[in-house]
């Protein structure tokens, strides 16, 4: 990992973007999460772009596509071969983890797949859930993309203004970003909920839950 972090911190040009992307990309599609963590790679791009050797907006772009496409990887991973690799050698000590998981996109379903973004080892993990839950692919696609964006644009900016305190910046700012992003999530499936409640106790409420997250 330190020998990739290195490279990275003095390199510049296309070979940056391409590094960053792949690493990005494989934390979700392969569960490379556990080996290098995403926000370093993103801040670590950052930095790069913050020394004048690439584009900090071209970086951002990469990042963010790149963790799209990552997820959209894992979602069909976890869709193909279903709860078998859960019982992979990368994730057979990682069962309460995962068990946290588990439930967390059970309750919350979709609002799980945006939160999972901010937190590392649900990032690597909660894509292949969403597909083993045969959560639909644009309800996965929609909330995948707006935790992408954020995530990713966030991180890369943080690595952009901090420099060479990537390190600490990368540490702090992942958990203080979680916190955040879990109060705003779930707020909104408060109010969501409540508004669905009113909307059911009316005259003529149709009483269904329009939530269902099965099929494609």
């Amino acid at each position: 990992m330190h020998s990739i972090t290195d490279w990275l911190s003095r390199s510049s040009g296309p070979a940056v973007y391409a590094v960053v992307a792949a690493l990005v990309f494989c934390e979700d599609a392969l569960f490379f999460g556990f080996v290098l963590p995403g926000e370093t790679a993103a801040v670590l791009g950052g930095v790069v772009a913050g020394q004048g050797r690439v584009s900090v907006y071209w970086m951002a772009v990469v990042v963010v596509l790149a963790a799209i496409a990552g997820d959209s990887v894992g979602y069909e991973i976890g869709r193909r071969y279903g709860t078998r690799i859960l019982d992979t050698r990368a994730l057979r000590g990682h069962r309460d983890r995962i068990d946290r998981a588990e439930e967390l996109i059970r309750r919350r379903g979709p609002a799980a797949v945006f939160l999972g973004r901010f937190i590392a080892f649900f990032r690597a993990l909660m894509p292949a859930l969403a597909g083993i839950s045969r959560m639909r692919y644009r309800t996965f696609l929609l909330f995948n993309a707006l935790g992408g964006l954020i995530w990713g644009v966030g991180f890369t900016l943080l690595g952009y203004f901090a420099g060479s305190a990537y390190q600490k910046v990368e540490k702090t700012a992942g958990t203080a970003v979680a916190v955040t992003v879990a109060v705003v999530v779930v707020a909104a499936v408060v109010v969501w909920h409540v508004r669905r409640r009113r909307r059911e106790d009316e005259p003529g409420g149709s009483g269904g839950d329009s939530g269902d997250v099965s099929g494609r």
